[in-house]
């Protein structure tokens, strides 16, 4: 049977599932196709979770215009959903004289970019706010409203809501080839059956050029960039109190120093075009070079311990600016070239391609009666977890009872993951909910009886 729908989303990514949501939530039905076994599972997964202000991006660029409204409507809904935000603040920071002098440059470029807040401190101000920093430092732009997040949540968070909204979501799914109806219908041959669409937007992530070249275009190529990162453990998170960006250069923005929203200390992250992009392998000479990174910024890293450590891949193109394209004779918006600011730029993405589909004589309009936003577990380290909360404990004793002891998981809430409107599939995904195994120990107390969890509650099993 052919499953009829008015617009189909290949990809369930952070992007993929914000322009569900806001489809879910208008008068058009809409199916969301995503190749892997759960959503939020490639690029928006691994990264370094960082909400941005787009105080750096491109002037002029579509990234810089989204980036800065993103910003906005993701704390807005942040704070309606419990989706955990800390604004740390960023500083970048010159460490030689020709940095320094490109300062300036980068305050300019701020308030080109419509973001005044920024500043430039002196060395002794900058050491008043980081005491751990290397000595050497000759100042630093202030970015008072950079932030960190927990980008798990996010992506669930509209996951959640588009299923709520009526939005179908089908997992394990690969678009093979696109086809065409005389009356312009799309025809989707997918691993799990044919789909018929009026309108196709594609948020494919790294897999974006090639859904674009089966509708005969190749504006644009996808270059998978691996970026490895370094997490320490959570005694070191004392030693920042902002992110610590360094000075961009042409090709990248470098290595960061950056507290977690879940209480622990990142390093990262590289930058290595791949011709494999499902390469998020890390490797002896990355993590080393990432250490010394650190080190070489924060000395006392020296003495921490690294947790753990992973590897994202991003969608860089060949070009500047995100590939964001409507083909309104052909029902279709390429939604390609979302790089390290997807995240941050989510929402205003949603909300530009609805703009594009009804200007392009398709109104999306948000219905009355569209369900309100859902409430998330929050993950972060800061906030109040339900083993810590005397009443979630009374009210349900599941919260008291612990499972992951590195995280404080309690199995009520690892029973609520497995029974969500978005469940988990396998241990990742539990841990992607609720950040069980991924502690100190990485699930060698924890991991079994978690997985034992999985198997007897799930309701997928």
């Amino acid at each position: 049977m052919v499953e009829s729908v008015d617009v189909a989303v290949i990809g369930a990514g952070v992007v993929g599932t914000a322009i569900a949501r806001e489809i879910g939530r208008s008068n058009r039905s809409c199916l969301l196709i995503e190749a892997r076994s759960d959503v939020g599972d490639a690029t928006s997964k691994a990264n370094t979770a960082i909400l941005h202000t787009g105080f750096d991006a491109p002037v002029g660029s579509l990234e810089s215009r989204l980036v800065r409204r993103g910003h906005v409507l993701l704390r807005e809904y942040a704070e309606q959903t419990g989706i955990p935000i800390e604004r740390t603040g960023a500083a970048v920071v010159a460490w030689t004289e020709s940095q320094q002098a490109e300062l300036p440059g980068l305050l300019s470029k701020a308030l080109a970019n419509h973001y005044d807040a920024a500043e430039l401190i002196s060395a002794e101000t900058l050491y008043r706010r980081e005491p751990y920093l290397a000595p050497g430092a000759r100042g630093a732009l202030a970015v008072p409203d950079e932030s960190i997040i927990c980008p798990w949540t996010t992506t669930l968070a509209y996951a959640t809501d588009a299923a709520a909204a009526g939005v179908t979501l089908r997992l394990d799914t690969t678009v093979q080839g696109i086809g065409r109806d005389p009356d312009g219908t799309h025809l989707l041959d997918t691993s799990s059956g044919p789909v018929r669409a009026r309108w196709l937007v594609n948020a494919a992530g790294l897999a974006s050029a090639e859904i674009n070249r089966m509708m005969g275009h190749d504006e644009f190529t996808i270059t998978p960039r691996r970026g490895q990162l370094v997490v320490f453990d959570k005694f070191a998170r004392r030693l920042v109190s902002s992110i610590i960006l360094p000075i961009p250069t042409g090709t990248t923005k470098g290595v960061l120093v950056a507290p977690t929203i879940y209480g622990n200390l990142l390093v990262g992250p590289t930058a290595e075009d791949l011709p494999d992009p499902t390469d998020t392998a890390t490797t002896p000479d990355g993590l080393q070079s990432l250490v010394a990174a650190g080190v070489a910024i924060v000395p006392e890293l020296a003495g921490e311990e690294v947790t753990n450590s992973y590897a994202g891949l991003r969608a860089a193109s060949e070009h500047r600016d995100y590939q964001v394209s409507c083909e309104a004779e052909r029902h279709y918006v390429c939604v390609g070239g979302i790089r390290s600011t997807g995240l941050s730029a989510s929402l205003a993405l949603a909300e530009h391609v609805v703009e594009l589909m009804t200007g392009a004589g398709y109104p999306v309009v948000t219905r009355a009666g569209a369900p309100a936003p859902a409430r998330q577990p929050n993950l972060g380290e800061a906030f109040m977890r339900p083993a810590g909360d005397p009443a979630a404990v009374a009210a349900d004793p599941e919260y008291g009872r612990i499972v992951c002891f590195c995280e404080r998981v309690s199995r009520g809430e690892v029973r609520d993951a497995l029974a969500s409107t978005v469940p988990p599939r396998d241990l990742a995904g539990v841990a992607r909910r609720t950040r069980a195994t991924n502690g100190r120990c990485q699930g060698f107390y924890c991991a079994a009886e978690v997985a034992t969890m999985l198997r007897s509650e799930s309701p997928s099993r």
